[in-house]
This record gives C-alpha cells, sequence and structure tokens, in this order.
C-alpha cells in the first residue's frame, strides 16, 4: 500500500508544466490532490479552486473553499521574467509566504510545505541581506511596497527565486517547532510551456549551452519525482533545504568544475 494513500495534498500550478507531474504522480500512489491554479487542470484532481496568486484576497477566498486538514501543501505555480517585475515578485514569492502562513492551522501533524524554486535563484548570498529584509515585512502589501522601493539589479525573475529559496531555508526551524517540514526544489531548465519564455530572460545562447552539456533539459516528471519525495515520510528529516534537482549544474558551478551561468 502507498504511503501516500488517503493522504491530501494541495497542488498550486498543477495544470501544466511540473504542477500537473506532481499531480498526476500523486494521484497515481493514491493520494487526494486539491488543485489551486487560474487555469483548469487536465489531471483527474480531487478538487479545482480557481485562483490569482497575485492577490492574496484572492488567495484567501480560495482557501476558504478547501476543507479539512492536509497532509502537505505543495506549491509550484509561478511566472516566467518577462512578465513585469512586480507580478514576478508577487507570484513566485510575496504568494507563497502568504499562502505558506495562512495554511499552518490546516496542516496535520507531520506536514510538509514543499515549494518549487530555481537554480536561477543561486546568487541569493550576494543578496542576503536585502533578502531578509523584504522578508521581514509583515504582509504581502508591505512586501510588495518594499520591492517597489527597493529596485533590484538583473531580472526579476532571478530575485523572486532568491527570495523563495532563503524563504524556504530560513523558515525550517520555525516549522519544526510547529511539527511541519518545509523544503525548495531547485530545477535547472525544464521542459514546460514557459521555456521559451526563459531563453527570452536569459538567453537562449545559455539555456542552449546547458542543454548541451548535460545531453537534455529536465522533463517535469524528473522534478516532480523530487517534489514528491519531499512530500513524503521518508523524507521526514529533510527540513530547511534547498535541492538542486540540475543534472549537476549546481555542484559543478560550486566546485569550481563550471563557472557560473551569466543569467
Amino acid at each position: 500500500m502507498s504511503e501516500f494513500s488517503g493522504k491530501r495534498y494541495v497542488v498550486t500550478g498543477a495544470a501544466s508544466g511540473i504542477g500537473h507531474a506532481v499531480a498526476q504522480q500523486l494521484l497515481a500512489a493514491g493520494a487526494e490532490v486539491h488543485c489551486l491554479d487560474r487555469n483548469t487542470p487536465t489531471a483527474a484532481v480531487t478538487t479545482h479552486v480557481e485562483v490569482n496568486l497575485a492577490d492574496p484576497r484572492s488567495i484567501d477566498a480560495a482557501l476558504e473553499q478547501l476543507t479539512g486538514q492536509f497532509d502537505g501543501l505543495i506549491q509550484v505555480a509561478g511566472i516566467p521574467g518577462t512578465a513585469p517585475a512586480d507580478l514576478v515578485l508577487a507570484v513566485n514569492s510575496l504568494a507563497v509566504r502568504h499562502l505558506t502562513e495562512s495554511f499552518f492551522d490546516r496542516l496535520l501533524p507531520g506536514a510538509a510545505v514543499t515549494i518549487v524554486s530555481s537554480t536561477a535563484g543561486f546568487g541569493w548570498p550576494l543578496r542576503l541581506e536585502s533578502i531578509r529584509d523584504l522578508l521581514a515585512t509583515d504582509t504581502f502589501e508591505e512586501g510588495a511596497a518594499w520591492f517597489k522601493d527597493n529596485p533590484q539589479r538583473g531580472n526579476a525573475y532571478n530575485f523572486s527565486k532568491e527570495v523563495t529559496t532563503v524563504y524556504a531555508q530560513s523558515m525550517g526551524l520555525a516549522l519544526h517547532e510547529m511539527g511541519f517540514r518545509i523544503n525548495a526544489v531547485l530545477p535547472g531548465p525544464v521542459e514546460t510551456p514557459i521555456l521559451t519564455d526563459f531563453e527570452e530572460t536569459m538567453g537562449k545562447d545559455t539555456l542552449d549551452g546547458v542543454k548541451e552539456l548535460l545531453g537534455r533539459h529536465a522533463t517535469p516528471e524528473d522534478i516532480a519525482a523530487v517534489v514528491v519525495f519531499l512530500a513524503s515520510d521518508a523524507a521526514g528529516w529533510v527540513n530547511g533545504q534547498a535541492i538542486a534537482a540540475d543534472g549537476g549544474l549546481t555542484g559543478a558551478v560550486a566546485a569550481g568544475v563550471i563557472p557560473a551561468p551569466e543569467i
């Protein structure tokens, strides 16, 4: 019998890409999947609630439509850097924090929060002070105001994922005290519908170089398998981690084997 049999999960972004693959894998293992997405999923999810993650009121309204307790919150939804910077930060960072912290009273003991961030946020140590300032804000609106007052260099997508990665790492001990876990998965390039957007913002030559080095980009299923593992009881002592799922690139950069990509 699968350890997921009868368990209940909320998955954001289950209508496409990695989120769809996560939903499929959980459903196949016998879990309930409750989808929060602006689009309708094709997977046979248990329930679907439409939500606009750029609007905290929409998030709150969506949560009111969910009933009962859950074994995990899996946040996959995100938008690429081709969107306006304030929207990118709202969906990729502020919504993740707002949804996580609004969900604590719906989580069962031992539950896990799993977030899909990105290797594009590898520069977080250089901006840690600014990221901590942003995360010190109390509300979605205050976070948005901070970002407006403190514009960051480079693509907003990279910064948004730096924030999300640091959030997952910084919240590990706090969630442990509550009886939960939180982790982030950091994919490199993935064959999803928004890959062309990343080619536009990060450089097609850069991403093609990654593909040539590794032989292929990741599939959504590659990443979903890591997400599902982190949501499982088997990962019960993995907490506050940012786990790269990128075919080896992050390790090679960290060890000085290859230079960091210019994105």
